[in-house]
């Protein structure tokens, strides 16, 4: 089974539900609407759907059935925390857009200033927005519900790294640290871990093989986790706004803490030190933006990321190799692994 059908999977899954809800709550008070409906379109603009496929995977692979409802619900409640955590991240970031739309925030703004209601249109639009990223996460837990407790224990467990993740990037960020530990560290819980190793983790749970396969699924998971994550900061980067769905640079104009400016911060000197403290600038221009690319590539930063990816894959993948899951979904975790690293989205 292909990324794109098991995606497809867990996204009907997850509309399934939000238009029975979105019906729900429009008897109550059409206002209600809104909230739901703009989730449901982000949920539908778009996303690689890597944590459904990652939690099939590892379910398929400790013997599970592949059209068991247990494990498309499971990736569904993933793929809905994920959106939980995009909102709540665009708010935090000031995103002005995700998956080609504006972003949520960034609409409900828009909603309040076009019907000049009172107060100020951004604390409207992002209480809104932490409002619908909640919706996601509620309803993720109720997709949840029928799984085993030792798949929830992994679930709260994966929920719990996500935030420390998420606070870390915040620390990073605020504090213009440029340490390639702390990096690292905010690249593995931000998004590494339950990205990959956790969905792993949560399929072999449902399958009743979790403790056997924690182990080998982590030695696979945490390093491919850690080359999605590089990958994702260089798209953040150097990637096609009309592709990934949003605004090239944005990282750079936030300041963010990632592997790719600790490895140019340990390179940088005269010129290069002075252009680095462009960085977290929200003002910076499209010029200041092409002149610190020029130099992440001019310094090797770039190339040393690269590099880093090939090697984390390729542990990966060995780890991969002897891993006592079913041979169709060794293959299915390699050729996921390898759109991971590589995508250009």
């Amino acid at each position: 089974m292909s990324l794109a059908e098991v995606g497809a999977r867990a996204e009907a899954r997850v509309i399934e539900l939000l238009d029975h809800e979105i019906e729900r709550w429009r008897a109550v008070d059409p206002d209600l609407v809104d909230p739901l409906a703009a989730l449901r379109e982000l949920v539908v603009a778009g996303g690689k759907r890597l944590r459904p496929a990652f939690c099939h995977w590892a379910y398929v692979g400790a013997g599970g059935s592949p059209d068991d409802p247990l494990v498309v619900d499971a990736g569904a409640a993933l793929e809905l925390l994920h959106t939980f955590a995009l909102v709540h991240d665009d708010v935090m970031d000031g995103s002005k857009r995700r998956r080609g739309l504006a972003a949520i925030h960034e609409q409900f703004i828009t909603r309040h200033d076009d019907a000049s209601w009172r107060g100020e249109g951004r604390r409207f639009g992002e209480g809104a927005a932490i409002l619908v990223g909640d919706f996601a996460f509620v309803y993720a837990d109720q997709l949840f519900r029928a799984a085993p407790q030792v798949a929830r224990e992994v679930f709260d467990e994966l929920r719990v790294e996500l935030c420390v993740g998420q606070y870390l990037d915040l620390v990073g960020t605020g504090s213009g640290s440029s340490d390639a530990t702390q990096a690292s560290r905010i690249a593995r819980y931000k998004s590494g871990k339950y990205t990959v190793e956790r969905p792993m983790h949560v399929g072999a749970a449902l399958a009743g093989r979790l403790e056997e396969l924690a182990s080998p699924l982590s030695a696979v998971g945490l390093p491919l986790g850690e080359a999605f994550q590089l990958r994702d900061d260089l798209l953040g980067v150097f990637g096609d706004a009309s592709v990934t769905g949003k605004p090239v640079g944005d990282d750079l104009r936030e300041g963010r803490l990632t592997p790719l400016v600790a490895f140019a911060a340990r390179r940088a000197s005269g010129a290069g030190i002075e252009l680095l403290t462009l960085l977290g600038r929200p003002d910076l221009d499209d010029a200041g933006v092409e002149s610190l690319q020029a130099f992440l590539i001019e310094c090797g930063a770039r190339d040393e990321v690269e590099y880093e990816i090939e090697r984390l894959v390729e542990q990966s993948l060995t780890a991969l190799s002897s891993t006592p899951i079913t041979n169709e979904a060794r293959i299915g975790l390699e050729e996921l692994g390898t759109f991971v690293a590589w995508r250009d989205r």
